[in-house]
This record gives C-alpha cells, structure tokens and sequence, in this order.
C-alpha cells in the first residue's frame, strides 16, 4: 500500500493537498470565494471527521464487547450529526456553495480509493513484467 505505515497522516496530508488543489480550480475557475469557502469547509469537517474515526476505533479495541458496540453506535450517530449540521449550515449560508460542500465531504474517500487504484494499477504492471 503506497500509504506507508503512518497512513492515518499521509491520507490527511494527502486530504490536505487535495482540498489546496480544488481550492485553487475552483478560485480560478469561477473566481467567486463562496466555492473555495465551500470546499474548505467540507473537506475539513471530512479530515475532522475521519480523525473522529481514527481516535474512537484506538479506544475500542480495548473495551469490552458491549461497551465498544454501544461506544461505535455513539460515535457514528455524531458523525452523522456534524455532517447534518455542516450541510444545514451550507444550505442556509450564502456564503458557501452547497454543492462544493458536499463534493468536499468526500475528501478522504477520494484519496483512499485513488490509493487503492493506483496500487491495483501498480500491481498488476509489476506482474506484466
């Protein structure tokens, strides 16, 4: 895997660069700041949210079944909150383009499938040769 072993960083750095980048299309793009603030405002509750998920999943390897159950349930339901309340907010807000919102919320998927193709890709080269 192309992430290394600290992949919990590389991928928000990864993240990073990536929101940096639709940033700067966007500005230069449509040349109006409710894009750009669009697409930093998503993607950075995404990187939030995914280090949420990070943080929690170290905790529940060392409860008990049930309490570790009823601990990710939790978890879940407040991520689900946060991004019900960021898409509220991008919705009322005419400062921030919705729908660059939610492409943003998708940040860190985008990166861990892309490093996912890319190693299959990768891969199956090596093999040819």
């Amino acid at each position: 895997m192309a992430l290394g072993q600290d992949y919990v960083r590389t991928i928000i750095k990864r993240s990073l660069l990536l929101i940096f980048i639709g940033c700067l299309i966007a500005f230069i793009v449509f040349r109006d700041s409710s894009y750009v603030l669009g697409i930093l405002f998503g993607g950075l509750i995404n990187i939030l949210s995914f280090k949420i998920i990070e943080i929690s999943t170290k905790k529940i390897v060392n409860m008990p079944e049930n309490r570790a159950r009823t601990y990710a349930t939790i978890n879940y339901f407040i991520r689900f909150i946060i991004y019900g309340i960021v898409l509220v907010i991008a919705s009322k807000a005419d400062y921030i383009d919705f729908i660059s919102t939610i492409i943003a919320l998708f940040t860190v998927k985008i990166v861990i499938v892309s490093d996912s193709v890319y190693d299959t890709f990768k891969i199956k080269r090596m093999n040819k040769d």
